[in-house]
């Protein structure tokens, strides 16, 4: 079945290692410079395909260069990217990320044409007939936000359809606005920082049983190096993460949705599923970007064995 990503896209500009910004005109060397598709729907839509799923990408873009290099490198990976809507007021969002030696993420972001993306540029029929539909990151394509399209994603889940959610920022009031969507999905990942900001609560388990009361399924709560929580009704769960060398941290949490998103797809229960996610998180750590690594679903979950 079909995985519709709706949301974030973002064209990232990235370089390994930096250890600070240098004075005037001066120029650091680094090893690598690399760009990527990335964003809470294009990081995860990408890393998708490369786990051998069928995506339908979504989201709002620049009529800019910067627009025409994120389309052409989501095409490339097989994403079907006839739902990017092209707006001329507005650029394609970035952001450009010196990379620490640690793997640490400094960024210097454009929000962009992220900002109008509303629920016209969702096909008709697209959410009924996906098998699984990720918000990425409604947070900050606030848009979204709409009775029709709340309505529209309640009548998809009736239909058999399977929404799973993650966030962008960690901005108190998109945070808010964003718990719009709780009721209406079924598996929500947020990481610690958003779940803390969310229930007021910085217990990781406190913090997703809050969100479960406000409708999920499963709540994920990602924590970094410290692995993940799988909370449902029947109890919660610690995943620890994988032991890899880390490069840079960028998109792992995209990696992290796209492997539990391939694990639903592929009949596992929850906590298997984020099984999956920890180890596509792993793969990306090790490399530069968002997709690092991805070579297929096997090398993943080779890391599990």
């Amino acid at each position: 079945m079909t995985v519709v990503t709706l949301g974030a896209h973002i064209l990232d500009v990235l370089a390994r290692p930096v250890e600070g910004i240098p004075d005037g005109q001066g120029t650091v060397v680094v090893e690598r410079i690399r760009v990527t598709a990335a964003g809470a729907a294009a990081g995860t839509a990408v890393a998708l395909a490369r786990l051998g799923n069928d995506v339908v990408s979504v989201g709002a873009i620049g009529d800019d260069d910067l627009g025409d290099l994120l389309v052409t490198i989501m095409a490339r990976e097989g994403v079907d990217v006839r739902g990017l809507v092209r707006r001329a007021a507005e650029q394609t969002s970035a952001s450009i990320l010196p990379i620490r030696p640690d793997g640490g993420r400094p960024s210097f972001h454009v929000p962009g044409a992220n900002l109008t993306l509303t629920a016209d540029a969702v096909g008709p029929g697209l959410l009924d007939a996906a098998g699984t539909v990720h918000l990425g990151g409604p947070d900050v394509t606030f848009g979204l936000n709409d009775p029709a399209f709340l309505a529209a994603l309640a009548a998809a889940r009736e239909a058999g359809t399977v929404v799973t959610m993650d966030l962008l920022s960690t901005m108190p009031d998109l945070l808010d606005g964003a718990a719009a969507f709780l009721p209406h999905v079924d598996h929500f990942l947020p990481n610690e920082e958003q779940a803390a900001l969310m229930t007021g609560e910085d217990d990781p388990e406190k913090a997703a049983a809050a969100l479960l009361a406000r409708g999920p399924r499963t709540v994920v709560v990602t924590l970094g190096g410290e692995g993940s929580l799988v909370a449902t009704a029947e109890g919660a769960h610690r995943l620890p993460a994988l032991p890899v060398e880390v490069v840079d941290t960028t998109g792992c949490g995209d990696a992290y949705c796209a492997g539990f998103i391939t694990g639903l797809t592929r009949g596992r229960d929850v906590l298997e599923a984020a099984r999956w996610g920890t180890a596509a998180a792993a793969t990306v750590a090790q490399g530069l970007g968002s997709d690092a690594g991805l070579t297929g679903l096997d090398a993943v979950l080779a890391l599990l064995d």
